[in-house]
């Protein structure tokens, strides 16, 4: 059956594993960076707390008290700046984003491929497409890196569905007009609502506290004004504490949040009231398809907007304050390296070239003692003697060589002469005293 087979579709349980991974990357990151963030604020206004408190800490107080609190205000700001400093490198490409945007995609192609594409013999070959494309864009935004840990939960992701609900989507088979309206449109439409007013109350909190936060600040700096002491000290706090409040709300980015969320759920209900409104004959094939499409565009424009939204606030709360005192003592450090490395080469270099000097002295004047000692050996009697013996050898040598060369030449030629002449008793006598007469001589002694 066509159940049987949707049921065990490999492409499809591949679209809901990149899914999977996809938003769980997107998640682990999202909520780190958050947590991060906020470690940041926190010991950003502990910073200042410490650093009032250790200016009023009366000195007939314990000194050791005194001394964990200058200790607390060392590491606090330090703590802070390390924090701002990791953020900044590792979370500055908001990579949770690109993760997000690839898996939402992914979902909207997979519902299309059970609704609009149910009927169609090319689907496969679709899907296996857009998430090709899907992971190559993913590999772009990230630069070329790919680090997600690999996804081994359920299919599909039970963050997403839940499987224990016999009513609840099981994400395989091909979905109905019904169907698609219950556990995609108005089931996205009931998340946003409660999102929409989640991030309300968030919003309302964060403007709470910051007028807070100035009003308490105005009334200490009057109060400081009318009385003696150190009170105006704490204004300083109620600025740390607005300045945090206004830079978490402008890292949410609450305002466009609850615009974004506020028209989806505008367009939603139009498209639920006018399913709602549909009598059973009038749900037809078409109104379904359009359903379908009119519900992914939407939800895919709250996701494009919900990502430039969020892209924007992470250039607008950049943390390179935050991070100035870490990275202007990695750079003093770098800095003091590279001193350190040119003078260990410049030290190594000089004592070479001393080194190398005293060698070079060292060689010529040891060269120039040997070709003395050679002079003075070659101008004595002994030597003298001894080069006179050994030239007249040479030419005594020579001579017997020339000679020698000479006497060589010489039988060649008579034996080239005599060649044809048999030598015998019936030779006659003027031949042999001719070849005689033409014997070459020689100095050598007879015998």
């Amino acid at each position: 059956m066509e159940t049987q087979q949707q049921d065990t579709a490999p492409i499809l349980k591949a679209a809901w594993t990149k899914f999977g991974q996809l938003d769980a990357a997107a998640g682990k990151r999202s909520k780190l960076h958050e947590n991060l963030r906020r470690w940041i604020a926190i010991f950003g206004v502990l910073s200042t707390f410490l650093a009032i408190v250790t200016s009023i800490y009366p000195d007939n107080f314990p000194a050791v008290g005194g001394f964990i609190l200058k200790l607390l205000l060392i590491i606090s700001p330090i703590t802070a700046s390390a924090l701002a400093a990791y953020v900044s490198e590792f979370f500055r490409s908001g990579d949770w984003l690109i993760t997000r945007a690839a898996a939402e995609e992914i979902l909207k192609e997979v519902y299309k491929y059970r609704t609009i594409l149910q009927k169609s013999p090319t689907r496969r070959a679709w899907l296996e497409k857009r998430l090709n494309q899907i992971h190559r864009s993913v590999y772009r935004g990230m630069n070329g890196e790919l680090v997600m840990d690999a996804y081994k939960g359920e299919l599909p992701p039970a963050s997403r569905f839940n499987r224990k609900d016999p009513n609840a989507d099981h994400g395989f088979h091909d979905l109905t007009g019904e169907e698609y309206f219950i556990h995609r449109l108005q089931d996205q439409l009931n998340w946003h609502v409660k999102k929409v007013n989640q991030k309300q109350a968030e919003r309302m909190r964060l403007k709470i506290l910051i007028l807070l936060s100035g009003a308490a600040g105005a009334f200490l700096a009057a109060l400081g004004a009318a009385f003696e002491g150190g009170i105006n000290l704490w204004v300083a706090l109620t600025a740390s504490l607005t300045t945090t409040f206004i830079g978490w709300q402008e890292l949410r980015g609450l305002d466009l949040v609850v615009r974004n969320y506020s028209k989806v759920i505008m367009e939603l209900s139009i498209l639920s009231d006018h399913w709602l409104n549909l009598e059973q004959e009038e749900r037809t094939q078409s109104e379904f398809f359009k359903m379908v499409e009119n519900t992914e565009d939407i939800l895919w424009s709250r996701n494009v907007e919900y990502i430039k939204a969020m892209q924007e606030a992470l250039k607008e709360s950049s943390l390179d304050e935050e991070a100035e005192l870490v990275n202007r003592v990695i750079q003093e450090q770098r800095d003091s390296d590279q001193r350190f490395r040119k003078s260990l080469q410049d030290a190594i270099v000089n004592e070479a070239s001393a080194t190398l000097e005293e060698v070079d002295q060292a060689l010529s004047e040891e060269i120039n003692e040997v070709v003395g000692s050679l002079a003075e050996e070659a101008a004595s009697d002994v030597v003298q003697a001894e080069l006179a013996a050994m030239k007249d050898a040479v030419r005594e040598t020579l001579e017997n060589v020339a000679e020698r060369m000479g006497l060589s030449n010489a039988l060649a030629a008579l034996k080239d002469e005599f060649d044809g002449v048999e030598i015998s008793g019936n030779t006659p006598p003027s031949v042999l005293n001719n070849l005689i007469s033409r014997y070459p001589k020689t100095t050598n002694a007879k015998g």
